[in-house]
C-alpha cells in the first residue's frame, strides 16, 4: 500500500490542560496512613529509615521530628525499644569551591544527634552516590552498611564495626586542633592515600577556609598558617565531591560531616 503524500486528519475530541496532580504522600498524614498505619498489628524485629530530604527547608526541626516519630512508632507496636535504624543523606547536589552554609549538612548533623536515642544505628552514605542524582546507582553499599548496624545494635555483635567513625571532642594544641573519634577500627587512612580535603577551620570573624589537615592514628590534626586562634572546624560541611577518611581495611568506610565550636 502506498502511504506517500499529503495527509489530512480530523480532530475528535479537543481537551484543556490537566489540572496539577496531588499526590497522598505529599499530604500530612498520606504516607503513614497508607503504608505504616496498616501493618501496626505485624511482627517485626526494628525499622529501618530512609528520609530527610523533604526536610531540607527545616533541619533545625528535623531533630525533634525525628525523634518523635521514633518514639511514636515504637509506642504504636507496644515493644519497647525496639531497634531504629536509618540511613544518612548522602553527598547530593552541585559541589562548591569554597566553604559554604549548607542545609543537607546540617540535616546530617540532625540525624547524627539522633543517636543518642536508644537502640538507634546510622549508615553513613555521603561517599556513595553521584552528586546529580540523588538515587545512588551503588544499591550494594546502601543496603550493607545498615546490615552493619543491625548486626551491631541488634544482633550485639561486637565483630561488627559500624560505618562511621564519630567525632568525640576537638583539643587545641598550639596552633593545631585535634580531632578525637571512636568507632575507628584499626586507626584513619585517606582513601587511595590522597591528600586529606574538605577541612574547614575559622577564627573569631567565624570566616572559614579550607585548612590543612592530617591522620594521626584515630585523630585528625587540622591547621592553617594565617590563622592562628582557630575556633571553628567544619569537615566535609558544604556540598563535596567525595569524603576521604576512611576507617583501615574496612572497605573505606567514611565518617558523616562534622563541626565543632564553641557552642556546639
Amino acid at each position: 500500500m502506498d502511504i506517500s503524500g499529503e495527509w489530512q486528519y480530523l480532530i475528535g475530541v479537543k481537551c484543556g490542560p490537566m489540572p496539577d496532580p496531588s499526590f497522598v504522600q505529599w499530604r500530612p498524614t498520606g504516607l503513614y496512613n497508607g503504608m505504616i498505619a496498616p501493618i501496626v498489628p505485624y511482627t517485626i524485629k526494628g525499622f529501618v529509615w530512609y528520609q530527610g530530604e523533604s526536610n531540607l527547608k527545616r533541619p533545625e526541626a528535623y531533630g525533634p521530628l525525628f525523634r518523635t516519630l521514633i518514639a511514636d512508632w515504637r509506642k504504636k507496636w507496644s515493644r519497647g525499644n525496639i531497634p531504629f535504624l536509618y540511613v544518612q543523606l548522602p553527598n547530593y547536589s552541585e559541589p562548591v569551591a569554597m566553604p559554604s552554609e549548607s542545609q543537607w549538612a546540617a540535616l546530617r548533623e540532625a540525624q547524627r544527634k539522633t543517636l543518642a536515642v536508644p537502640m538507634t544505628g546510622m549508615a553513613v552514605t555521603i561517599d556513595i552516590g553521584e552528586w546529580n542524582d540523588i538515587h545512588s546507582v551503588n544499591k550494594i553499599d546502601v543496603g550493607y552498611r545498615p546490615a552493619l548496624a543491625a548486626r551491631k545494635v541488634v544482633y550485639e555483635d561486637e565483630a561488627a564495626v559500624i560505618s562511621d567513625p564519630l567525632f568525640q571532642y576537638a583539643e587545641k594544641k598550639g596552633h593545631r586542633i585535634i580531632l578525637h573519634f571512636n568507632h575507628t577500627g584499626g586507626g584513619l587512612v585517606a582513601k587511595d592515600g590522597a591528600e586529606l580535603k574538605h577541612f574547614a577551620i575559622a577564627g573569631a570573624d567565624q570566616m572559614f577556609f579550607w585548612v590543612n589537615a592530617s591522620i594521626e592514628d584515630d585523630r585528625v590534626a587540622v591547621w592553617h598558617e594565617h590563622i592562628p586562634d582557630l575556633l571553628q572546624v567544619r569537615y566535609a560541611w558544604p556540598i563535596i565531591r567525595k569524603a576521604l577518611i576512611c576507617i583501615i581495611g574496612k572497605a573505606c568506610l567514611h565518617r558523616h560531616s562534622l563541626r565543632n565550636n564553641r557552642n556546639q
